[in-house]
């Protein structure tokens, strides 16, 4: 467990941190702390002019003076106002601009993570740190930092008028504080609980929410509606639970400080009567003192009560943060070397001693070695788990092996820009994910260089034109979210088209045509023989005409080569393919 000055240490780390990140805003932070200052001797000079206004002028029916010191808390009242919603705005537009450019930060840091974080982190817990936490943070500087400088700043100005009318009333109204200062040290340990319980069980909802949303087919599919729901009915009652433990909070301190608040200007109504009954003092110096006094004691218990409120804003901005740093200082992303920039690449490919594991427990490849030469079509057979897909992660580098070398054109692949190398590598997925927006957008990913014009004549190209242009809106039809409105053949249909306008080097294809139907696959035959002319292709595969036309075939069983050469050898040495062929691509044929 780590001891107090550990945490403060942390703490101090942390908030430096924060204050860091809005550096950029430092003008902003410096005008926000100058009104600040400035509201602060402000607002208790008000409640000393109307003291006097009241037991003077009122008194003493001394109209014109009456009606200057009227203009003048006028006057006050109003600057004052202006004053606080400059502030107010002043703090929430940093607060906003630091998170943008927080935001900005932790997306980007997000994209160059590996694959392999993303398969041991829930996408709803990034989620969270994108979105919820995020806006903690901006509370920091909208609710927190000046507004708590403000209140403490006001706190010692009240003070400050009060002592000087009168220390002994003084001292007899600030009887309660006490109480109320422990309250609220009470109240903040139960808020900063509570608030950290229902971060944790906002993260929970979200993660689950989003896989389940993600994969509704299988819930309905199986019928999982009823099973499902009562999951989340506990994950619900458990954030539900979370929040009320933060409602009955609030529900006790409020009205403890309002007893509080009561209490101290009972004193203050008793003690002044006894100031005049016992004590000598004229009826009008009392009358002066009580009206400042009663506005003081509201000025007074209002920012007391409202810091505990403003101190768990703070740390509830803390704990975010911290959550998002975290995410922030994650190491878990592509090392780069030399960042060479591989100007020319013919796409000789090789695997020279290559060990590889997801989790560096069970092991995927143990010394994997072979060659693709510059140009070659090369397929990739194996049954499920052998390592087909594991190599192409390798290739790309969405994963990092351990051990052994991988070149291309005899460069290591770890000396290669990363940009460079992806840019030179396009990869068709069996599932293929579309966003939720135009087929032309999708096709292009947003590339400025790729023109409509030339997404155009990349399908007609390819003979997909047709089929594009009938659906509604054409190139600017909207697939909706992961291309829910085309069939997963028509999706496949416009990853070879995306894949056909970036002219790779390299063509990656995993098990791209192993679900679709006969019309869609006629598409897809032309597309892959545009797609792999004049460049070299891998080609995993479930179907015997994506393979039989390769100029090499390798057969992978448990991470390792068993067998390699053309269609016809393997089926003449009646081995491993041979099985393979007899089994699945030609049962699959016949079906």
């Amino acid at each position: 467990m780590k001891n107090k000055s550990t945490v403060k240490n942390w703490d101090s780390k942390l908030f430096k941190r924060i204050l860091k990140i809005s550096k950029p805003h430092i003008k902003l932070l410096i005008y926000g702390v100058l009104i600040t200052v400035f509201l602060a001797f402000l607002s208790p000079l008000r409640p000393y002019i109307i003291g006097k206004l009241v037991g003077d002028y009122v008194r003493l029916s001394d109209e014109r003076s009456l009606l200057l010191g009227s203009l003048l808390v006028i006057g006050i009242l109003v600057i004052e106002s202006v004053m606080l919603i400059a502030v107010s705005y002043i703090s929430s537009d940093l607060g906003q601009r630091v998170v943008k450019d927080l935001r900005d930060q932790l997306f980007h840091h997000i994209t160059k993570l590996k694959l392999r974080y993303f398969d041991q982190n829930p996408i709803g817990m990034l989620v969270t740190r994108s979105v919820s936490d995020m806006e903690t943070i901006a509370d920091i500087f909208s609710q927190g930092l000046l507004v708590i400088l403000g209140d403490l700043l006001k706190l010692a100005g009240v003070l400050t008028f009060m002592f000087y009318i009168n220390w002994k009333l003084t001292l007899i109204v600030l009887i309660p504080i006490p109480v109320l200062l422990i309250s609220t040290n009470i109240f903040k340990k139960a808020i900063k609980s509570s608030f950290q319980d229902v971060r944790k069980q906002i993260s929970s909802l979200n993660s689950f929410i989003q896989e389940h949303i993600t994969g509704m087919n299988i819930v309905q599919i199986f019928s999982r509606e009823e099973v499902e729901s009562n999951k989340f009915n506990k994950i619900n009652e458990a954030h539900k639970k979370a929040h009320i433990k933060g409602i009955m909070a609030y529900s006790i301190f409020f009205p403890v400080v309002e007893t509080l608040s009561a209490l101290s200007i009972a004193l203050l109504v008793l003690f002044s009567v006894w100031s005049i009954s016992f004590g000598g003092v004229d009826y009008g110096t009392v009358t002066t003192e009580m009206m400042s006094f009663i506005l003081y004691i509201s000025m007074l218990f209002r920012p007391i009560r409202m810091l505990a409120d403003r101190f768990n804003t703070l740390q509830m901005g803390m704990v975010g943060s911290a959550r998002v740093f975290e995410l922030l200082d994650s190491n878990e992303y592509i090392n780069q070397n030399d960042n060479l920039n591989l100007t020319e690449f013919k796409g000789n490919i090789k695997f020279n001693d290559v060990y590889f594991s997801y989790d560096e427990k069970a092991s995927v490849f143990n010394g994997l070695s072979f060659e693709v030469k510059a140009g070659q079509t090369v397929a990739i057979v194996g049954p499920t788990g052998s390592g087909k897909t594991s190599l192409i992660n390798l290739i790309s580098r969405y994963y990092e092996f351990q051990k052994g070398q991988i070149t291309l054109d005899d460069t290591d692949l770890r000396d290669i820009d990363l940009n460079i190398l992806r840019s030179k590598i396009a990869v068709v997925l069996q599932e293929v994910f579309l966003f939720n927006t135009t087929i032309l957008e999708n096709i292009t990913i947003g590339a400025a260089n790729i023109s409509r014009d030339e997404v155009i004549t990349a399908a007609k190209k390819v003979g997909v034109h047709q089929f594009i242009n009938e659906l509604p809106g054409g190139y600017d039809f909207e697939v909706k979210e992961r291309g829910g409105l085309l069939s997963s053949g028509q999706r496949q249909i416009i990853a070879f088209l995306r894949a056909y306008v970036y002219q790779p080097q390299l063509l990656i294809l995993d098990e791209a045509t192993s679900s679709i139907d006969s019309l869609s696959e006629e598409y897809i035959q032309n597309a892959t023989y545009e797609l792999t002319k004049s460049r070299t292709s891998i080609v995993i595969a479930h179907r015997l005409s994506t393979i039989q036309n390769a100029d090499a075939i390798l057969v992978m069983n448990k991470g390792v080569i068993v067998e390699q050469g053309t269609h016809n050898e393997l089926l003449k040495k009646k081995s491993h393919y041979y099985d393979l062929y007899q089994n699945q691509f030609i049962s699959k044929e016949e079906s």
